[in-house]
C-alpha cells in the first residue's frame, strides 16, 4: 500500500510539472495569435501572390507543425496547432477539441517580418522590371528615333551599345536620312596618313570640333598604305590611289613601292569599309574634287563624246604591241592636246551651280542622290607626274577617263569643286576648270595671280559657291615684317564674275608646314599645319568663319596629336570634314 501510495504521488508531481511547461507554452502561442489578429491586412496580399510563410509549406514533409505538436499532445489546445500539409495518419498529430485554426505562424518574434520584407523586395524588383519592359515595349519606334537622332555622335555609339534593337534602328537608311537632314549635327574633322616609328599605322584621328574632344579609330585596312588622298561628301570619306613598300611592309619607303589604283569607302557612322570600282590607272596623291548631281547629269555620254582619240600604236614609233608606253599619261609626251576653243564659253556668262539637264520627268530626281569624283594628276607607278584625269559616277560604278590638260598647264597642285566646275591650280600659277556636265577644260586667264612663295603650294577650297585660295608670300611694309613673320600665308578669294583675287585675311600662324591640309565646309574653313621643331612634331588646328566680315582665324586644337607621330607624317597626312 505504501509503494502504491508512493508511485501515485510520483506520478501526480510529473503530471503538475508537465501541465505547467505546456501552460507556459499555451500561453506563448496565445500571445501572438493575438498579435496575428491586430495586424494589418498588408501581409493578407502576400498570400495571393504565391509567397507562403506558414508551417504548411516548411514543415509539410517534415512532420507538421512542431509547435503543434508539444501543445496537443498535452491539453490541445486548439489555438496553437496547425494541420499538416501530409497526412494526419501515422504523424501521431492529431485535433483534440474544437475547430482547427489556421493562421497561426510558427516563427520566433521578428523573424518572419525580415522573410518577408527579403521577399517583398524580390518582388517589386520583378514588378519594376516588368513595367520598364511593358514601357520599352509599347514605346512606338518613331518616337524612339526622334530621341536617338538628336543624340551627339559619340552618345549615339554608346546608345548602339544598349540592345540589337537600338542598333539597328540607329542604322536603317530612314534613320540615316533623318540624320543627315537634321540640325543636330556637328562639324568633324577626320586626319589620316599617320606614321608611327616608322610604320603606317592606319589610324584614324577625329576631332569633335565642338567638344574638342579627339578619338581614335582603328583602321586596319590602311596599314601600310600612304600618300593617298581623301574626298569627304555626306557621312563617308573615300580614300583613293596611295603608295605601299614592297621590301618593308608598312614603312614608308619609296625606294621600292608599289602604287595602287584601288579605291575605298569609310562610313563615318557606321564605322565600316567597303571597295568600290578601281580606278583605271595606279596614282598616288592625286588632286581630288567631289560634288553632288542630279540623277539625270549626262555625264556617260558627254565623257564618251570628249574622250581622246587614240592613235593606233606601232613599232615603228618605238613602242611595242605587247608593252604599253610607260610615260603615256605622263607630261613626256608630244604636245597638242590643249584646250578645246571651239567648246570653251565666256566664264562669266555661264550659270552658277546649273547642270545641263534631260528633257522629261524631273519628279524623281530630289529622291535618288548622285554623285560624282574626280581625280587629276597624281604621280604614276614610275612616280613620274601625270595630266590625265579621270571620273567616277556613283550610280554605275565605274571610272571614265576625262580629257587631258594641256602640257604647258604645268603640274596640278590644289583642286576643288566649286558650282558644277571642277577648278585645278599649277605649279606655273595657271587656273583651269573642268566642267562635268559638258566634258572638257576651260583655261582662266587671271592677271595678276597673287605672289607666293613657290616653296609652298597654293591651296583651293570652296565655301557655299565662293572660291577661296591659301598661298604664302613675303610680308610687305615696315608695320608686318618681324623677327618670326617675314612670311605670312594669305588667303585670297576669286571673283568669278571680273576673275580678279582680292585678299581676304591673313592666318595667324607662321607658315611652318610646307604641306599644310585645307579643307572647307559651309561656311568654314578648317587648315592643319604639322613641323617638327627642336626635336618635337607639333599641330596647329585652325578655323575661319568665311561668312563673318572680320573673317578673323581662331585655334580650335593644339598639340595633341602629333606628339605622338613621326616627322614623316607632316609628309602622308590628309584631312576631311563631316557634319556628324
Amino acid at each position: 500500500m505504501i509503494s502504491e501510495r508512493l508511485s501515485g504521488e510520483t506520478s501526480l508531481r510529473r503530471d503538475l510539472e508537465a501541465l505547467s511547461v505546456s501552460q507556459r507554452l499555451v500561453r506563448s502561442v496565445s500571445q501572438k495569435l493575438r498579435k496575428k489578429n491586430n495586424r494589418s491586412e498588408g501581409e493578407e496580399e502576400e498570400d495571393g501572390r504565391g509567397v507562403s510563410l506558414r508551417c504548411l509549406v516548411l514543415y509539410g514533409r517534415g512532420g507538421g507543425c512542431k509547435v503543434g505538436a508539444e501543445t496537443s499532445d498535452d491539453f490541445g489546445d486548439p489555438s496553437g496547432r496547425r494541420r499538416s500539409s501530409a497526412s494526419d495518419d501515422g504523424k501521431g498529430y492529431k485535433t483534440i477539441c474544437g475547430v482547427e485554426e489556421t493562421g497561426v505562424d510558427c516563427f520566433s518574434y521578428g523573424v518572419k517580418d525580415k522573410f518577408w520584407k527579403r521577399n517583398n523586395r524580390k518582388d517589386l524588383e520583378v514588378e519594376e522590371l516588368q513595367q520598364n519592359s511593358r514601357m520599352h515595349l509599347f514605346l512606338p519606334d518613331d518616337i524612339l528615333e526622334l530621341c536617338l537622332v538628336r543624340l551627339p555622335l559619340t552618345s549615339l555609339m554608346n546608345a548602339r551599345l544598349v540592345c540589337k534593337k537600338w542598333r539597328y534602328l540607329t542604322t536603317t537608311p530612314r534613320f540615316m536620312q533623318m540624320r543627315k537632314e537634321g540640325l543636330h549635327q556637328n562639324p568633324w574633322l577626320f586626319l589620316f596618313g599617320a606614321v608611327k616609328d616608322g610604320y603606317c599605322s592606319g589610324e584614324i584621328h577625329a576631332l569633335d570640333v565642338s567638344l574638342d574632344e579627339w578619338h581614335r579609330v582603328d583602321a586596319d585596312i590602311l596599314k601600310g598604305r600612304f600618300l593617298f588622298s581623301v574626298a569627304s561628301i555626306q557621312d563617308s570619306v573615300y580614300i583613293v590611289g596611295g603608295c605601299s613598300s614592297l621590301t618593308s611592309f608598312g614603312r614608308v619607303d619609296r625606294s621600292s613601292f608599289k602604287t595602287h589604283k584601288g579605291v575605298l569607302v569609310f562610313s563615318a557612322l557606321t564605322k565600316s569599309w567597303r571597295k568600290v570600282a578601281s580606278m583605271k590607272y595606279a596614282r598616288s596623291s592625286p588632286i581630288l574634287g567631289i560634288s553632288e548631281v542630279g540623277s539625270d547629269c549626262l555625264i556617260v555620254r558627254s565623257q564618251q563624246n570628249r574622250q581622246d582619240r587614240r592613235f593606233p600604236r606601232t613599232r615603228i614609233g618605238g613602242v611595242s604591241d605587247v608593252y604599253e608606253d610607260p610615260h603615256r599619261l605622263s607630261l613626256r609626251r608630244e604636245p597638242g592636246s590643249g584646250f578645246n576653243e571651239n567648246e570653251i564659253s565666256s566664264l562669266p556668262h555661264r550659270k552658277q551651280g546649273k547642270f545641263v539637264r534631260q528633257k522629261g520627268d524631273l519628279s524623281n530626281t530630289t529622291d535618288c542622290r548622285r554623285f560624282v569624283l574626280i581625280a587629276v594628276g597624281g604621280l604614276g607607278s614610275w612616280d613620274e607626274p601625270l595630266d590625265s584625269g579621270e571620273i567616277y559616277d556613283s550610280v554605275s560604278n565605274k571610272w571614265m577617263e576625262i580629257q587631258r590638260l594641256p602640257v604647258d598647264f604645268g603640274i596640278v597642285c590644289s583642286g576643288v569643286v566649286c558650282n558644277g566646275m571642277f577648278y585645278v591650280y599649277s605649279e606655273t600659277d595657271k587656273l583651269a576648270g573642268y566642267d562635268i556636265e559638258r566634258g572638257f577644260w576651260v583655261g582662266i586667264q587671271i592677271t595678276p595671280s597673287p605672289p607666293r612663295v613657290h616653296e609652298y603650294y597654293p591651296k583651293l577650297v570652296s565655301c557655299n559657291g565662293r572660291l577661296f585660295m591659301l598661298s604664302v608670300s613675303w610680308c610687305e611694309g615696315d608695320g608686318q615684317i618681324g623677327r618670326r613673320n617675314k612670311a605670312v600665308r594669305k588667303l585670297w578669294e576669286l571673283d568669278l564674275m571680273y576673275l580678279t583675287w582680292t585678299e581676304v585675311s591673313i592666318h595667324p600662324d607662321a607658315p611652318m608646314d610646307w604641306n599644310a591640309a585645307f579643307v572647307a565646309d559651309r561656311n568654314l574653313i578648317f587648315g592643319v599645319e604639322m613641323f617638327k621643331i627642336f626635336g618635337q612634331v607639333l599641330d596647329f588646328l585652325t578655323v575661319c568663319d568665311v561668312s563673318d566680315k572680320g573673317t578673323n582665324w581662331s585655334h580650335i586644337s593644339r598639340n595633341h596629336v602629333a606628339h605622338e607621330l613621326d616627322a614623316s607624317s607632316c609628309m602622308t597626312k590628309s584631312m576631311a570634314v563631316l557634319h556628324l
